[in-house]
């Protein structure tokens, strides 16, 4: 991707966690959860990683570790929100691209990160890009907390769902893994780029039914006819921290 046009990750960190207070700033080998996020993204092609902050405390701790970062309000629904927010105190371009890479993802890789920039380069008709990977088990198929995608004949996002789809009525459990492939289902990945002039924009669009019986943000820009590109990669991402137990998996895996 040498010469590829740059591109802004913003990072949102929220302060408070139902399922693991402070997430932003536990430590993983010596460092603030976040600030490895950042360290991350800045092994990317991105030419300026900004984590947007609920809290001083995690602007304080960025700073203290050399990683750009600034205040936003507290009251945010979302992160797209957040987000949003950050795009004006940037005074961010409308054609600006930008990649959210979450903020509990401190193994998330580089070269995904510049896949998904890259899908708003290449397909111009696309207000947002994101990326998935092939599902490899039943379990993950059944399980509503892993979200799949379908994707259309152009590569761009059909409806996301944490149902089973598609669902196949005629053929058996697995029938994905006996050669039937075509529309082998695919995982989500919780990585999303944006025009910042759609960015801006999200918040003010309302919610779409099908976001609230899901809670999935991402069915508000497709109820409102906007197109999602997709980046199928062959590997699922690394962990996220989600909970105490992710926690410890993710700082066995970066121990030194």
């Amino acid at each position: 991707m040498s010469g590829a046009a740059p591109f802004t990750v913003l990072i949102p960190a929220r302060l408070s966690s139902t399922r693991l207070p402070n997430k932003p700033l536990a430590d993983i080998a010596g460092l603030p959860m976040v600030v490895r996020v950042a360290r991350r993204a800045a092994q990317s092609q991105a030419h300026r990683v900004v984590v947007a902050a609920d809290d001083a405390a995690i602007v304080a701790a960025c700073q203290a570790h050399g990683v750009e970062a600034l205040l936003t309000g507290t009251g945010h629904a979302s992160g797209s929100d957040r987000l949003s927010e950050a795009c004006q105190l940037l005074g961010l371009a409308g054609d600006a691209i930008v990649v959210n890479v979450q903020g509990d993802e401190p193994l998330m890789d580089p070269a995904l990160i510049d896949a998904v920039a890259a899908l708003l380069r290449e397909r111009p008709e696309a207000a947002m890009g994101t990326a998935a990977h092939p599902i490899a088990s039943a379990e993950d198929f059944a399980n509503p907390n892993v979200v799949k995608v379908v994707l259309d004949a152009r590569g761009l996002a059909h409806y996301f769902s944490r149902a089973p789809i598609p669902h196949a009525r005629d053929h058996a459990p697995g029938w994905w893994q006996q050669g039937s492939a075509a529309l082998a289902p695919l995982r989500h990945i919780g990585i999303y780029s944006y025009r910042a002039s759609f960015l801006r924009l999200f918040p003010t669009l309302a919610p779409a039914p099908t976001e609230q019986l899901e809670s999935l943000e991402q069915l508000r820009a497709l109820w409102h006819g906007e197109r999602i590109a997709v980046h199928v990669t062959p590997h699922a991402p690394g962990p996220g921290v989600d909970t105490p137990a992710d926690l410890e998996r993710v700082r066995a895996l970066l121990a030194p």
